[in-house]
């Protein structure tokens, strides 16, 4: 996930238990397969089908999109060019669900394929995605609406639409009765609504509309509007609102000053406390067809001398609430989690981020939180970890909810079973089975460094032996991670394991701590004193000679001040690179926070530059032609200016970098360039704009990998035992594996203006 850090820190029935064990792989649309433990990431907007209670979505913060059609057994990822805000489904038409990113999509094949509903697709005049992360604007005229924020349909009429929407800052209500061809505005908003609902038992012809914001509810009665302030001095987290032909409207608040209650539409508010003291309420959700029943996620609970956090529970409509998840330090006996409080305890999670609750049934909820989704069935008596499942006899196994960030899948030379996926936030993952489940592989690694490895390495003579990248500081080498952390401060350094990567032990002398990043060895160097170089962003290139025990810097030649070594690549000759990533985000060239590339031809003691291409200060990734080490392959990140940026994509050198020319520009956010070993006539490549690369030629011409469509893209490599096969590791989307080529287009988005790679 983009902003979580290690250091801050479901049984409900056997037929359930047995379900989750024996649930069938993750599959996407295409033939392309996750891997990988699951989890790992921020997880929202949870949403049940109020049509079939099997049926939930739910979103995550690194852009991917996730839909069950077994209540959680398995995922199918989606993707929409970027992170979902919220989802809703057609009260009537039961396959008919919305989503909305930027644009607001429509899905009328039960999640298949989405078109995009607004702004219409004939007003698209292009995809602003310049900036560091390739986020996406739709730039779009006429677009009176600006970017819609909360959905509601009407309950009895699927054409009618009430959307609340920004633009320029300012927020308004407008209708459609024409399925959304065509809107209206209805009334301005003083702030930007967090949901929308329509009164069912209102007259037809003029529906009763609540809408929730931060500080008030605006409400259209008998077709008249009124603001309705909150509590005095309350800032509403989350908003839930439900129905009932008894009991009438009911409205349930959280806030960082508890719960609070309405039930005359926003009229009046009372507290409805939970037990103990000092509770802040992050998120809440009620069933909208039994509004007696609600779900709250609290923390800072105070009560039995301890502090308490985990979701809250009424039943009789906030008169009284039971702790139905209640954690502290230590998991509680009906939490069914999978791996990852077992490797970090609940306060990873945290609370849930988001709760939903079924239309349909009160019993059933789902829960959000930093790394996982769980859900109850039982009313919160028990809660059941959604995100991963046990493999009989190994280990852990994503069910497709996955939302890992991964450097690469590196497999142990000497057993091909065992394979490796870096990743950042939960720190390294070892499968003993050949892919089919993982198990978390930092016994050794000091406590703050186990947040992220970036890159193992291993000695092609000696089994077992092997040497990793790991720190707390993640998400290398994305801009953001220096703007308010000086380099100086990163902490982690290198590890080493003589035992296939079960246990380690640091092996970092002379190396203060850092941030490293890559470690490459010299395969011609002597077993038992190999020659290992590490980039380590902000101190520059380390060397050591005897086996990764003692380190030296070696940075004569280099002239960045706290250079940002980034990435390492050796040709066949000997000779060695490094790529400096950009300091700078401004879309500027020509200063001090250019990137740059450098080599050395006598094994790091020094270096000099290579001029990168014309236009490019952002280099990210090298990859060298093993028959010709005068061929080059560079990685460029564009720079942030106009549309698309400028400076970015795959370059090509056949000169050892004395000429440059551009053979991939459609891509303007390439992440890095691999090669097959067992023909360097094939290469990869992937990046932040929803599209992974495939040459055939040795880079002259690039198709895109038809495929794949996650958002952030990492590394491609291929697979060593199926030829024709690869993996690809994501930012936030697990690692993905299928076919480099073929027919296999996922039809995720079927709106031609918006399919990525266009």
């Amino acid at each position: 996930m983009q902003n979580k850090k290690i250091s801050k820190i479901i049984v409900t029935t056997i037929g359930l238990a047995v379900a989750f064990c024996f649930a069938r792989p993750a599959t996407f649309a295409s033939s392309f397969t996750v891997v990988g433990p699951g989890g790992g990431g921020a997880m929202f907007h949870a949403t049940i089908s109020p049509h079939d209670a099997k049926e939930a979505l739910v979103a995550c913060d690194m852009t991917g999109s996730y839909i069950t059609h077994d209540g959680g057994h398995s995922w199918r990822m989606f993707n929409l060019r970027g992170p979902v805000r919220f989802f809703v489904f057609d009260p009537v038409e039961s396959r008919t669900i919305y989503a909305a990113t930027e644009g607001l999509w429509r899905s009328t094949d039960d999640g298949v394929s989405w078109k995009l509903l607004w702004p219409q697709p004939s007003t698209i005049r292009g995809i602003r995605m310049s900036s560091d992360h390739a986020d996406e604007t739709i730039v779009a005229e006429p677009n009176p609406m600006g970017q819609v924020v909360a959905l509601a349909i009407d309950p009895d009429d699927s054409k009618t639409l009430v959307a609340g929407a920004v633009k320029d800052g300012k927020a308004a209500v407008f209708l459609s009765s024409d399925n959304g061809k065509t809107w209206t505005k209805a009334q301005d908003l003083e702030e930007a609504p967090q949901q929308i609902w329509i009164d069912p038992q209102s007259n037809k012809s003029d529906r009763d509309l609540y809408i929730a914001g931060k500080m008030e509810i605006t409400v259209r009665y008998r077709g008249k509007w009124q603001n309705r302030p909150g509590p005095k001095g309350v800032v509403f987290n989350d908003v839930s609102a439900g129905f009932s032909a008894q009991r009438g409207m009911t409205l349930y608040a959280s806030s960082d000053a508890g719960i609070f209650l309405s039930k005359d539409g926003g009229v009046s508010w009372t507290s409805a406390a939970l037990p103990g003291s000092g509770a802040k309420a992050r998120a809440i959700a009620t069933s909208l067809n039994h509004p007696e029943s609600a779900y709250a996620s609290y923390s800072h609970l105070q009560i039995d001398g301890k502090i308490w956090m985990g979701v809250a529970r009424t039943r009789d409509s906030g008169r009284t609430w039971k702790l139905v998840w209640k954690e502290d330090k230590t998991s509680s006996p009906n939490i069914h989690d999978a791996w990852l409080s077992q490797e970090y305890g609940p306060e990873w999670g945290e609370n849930p981020l988001g709760l939903g609750v079924a239309d349909q049934d009160a019993e059933l909820a789902y829960g959000t939180d930093f790394g996982r989704t769980m859900i109850t069935a039982d009313g919160g008596a028990n809660w059941n970890a959604a995100y991963s499942r046990r493999v009989e006899g190994g280990g852990w196994t994503s069910t497709g909810l996955d939302v890992t960030t991964n450097y690469g899948y590196l497999f142990d030379p000497f057993n091909p079973g065992r394979r490796f996926i870096p990743t950042t936030d939960i720190g390294l993952f070892r499968s003993e089975d050949g892919g089919r489940s993982w198990i978390h592989s930092v016994r050794g690694v000091p406590e703050k460094w186990i947040n992220t490895t970036y890159w193992v390495t291993f000695d092609p003579k000696v089994q077992g032996k092997m040497w990793g990248a790991m720190s707390a500081t993640h998400d290398l080498p994305r801009p953001k991670m220096w703007r308010t952390t000086p380099v100086t401060k990163y902490r982690g350094g290198i590890c080493v394991s003589v035992d296939g990567g079960r246990t380690w032990k640091p092996s970092n002398a002379g190396m203060p701590e850092t941030a490293p990043t890559h470690i490459l060895l010299d395969p011609s160097s002597p077993v038992g004193k190999r020659t290992l170089w590490a980039a380590a962003m902000g101190r520059g290139v380390y060397k050591s000679t005897d086996d990764g025990v003692t380190w030296a810097l070696k940075n004569h030649g280099i002239v960045q001040n706290e250079p940002l070594a980034w990435r390492l690549a050796r040709a066949e000759d000997g000779t060695l690179y490094v790529v400096i990533a950009r300091r700078s985000e401004n879309g500027s060239i020509g200063t001090g926070g250019d990137g740059a590339l450098y080599k050395s031809t006598d094994g790091a003691e020094s270096w000099t530059p290579v001029k990168l291409p014309a236009e490019v200060n952002g280099p990210n990734g090298l990859a060298i032609d093993p028959h010709d080490p005068n061929r080059l392959y560079l990685a460029a990140w564009t720079r942030a200016t106009g549309m698309h940026g400028v400076g970015g994509g795959i370059f090509l050198s056949t000169d050892g970098g004395k000429n440059w020319k551009n053979v991939l520009h459609r891509d303007q956010h390439v992440y890095d360039v691999t090669i097959d070993p067992r023909n360097p006539d094939n290469l990869y490549a992937s990046g932040f704009e929803s599209s992974a690369w495939h040459s055939i030629d040795r880079g002259e011409h690039w198709n895109r990998i038809s495929g794949y469509n996650f958002k952030w893209g990492h590394r491609v490599m291929p697979d060593p035992e199926n030829p024709g096969m690869v993996y690809i590791a994501t930012f936030g989307g697990g690692v993905w594996h299928g076919a480099a080529s073929g027919d296999q287009r996922r039809p995720d988005i079927a709106t031609p203006e918006l399919e990525p790679g266009h």
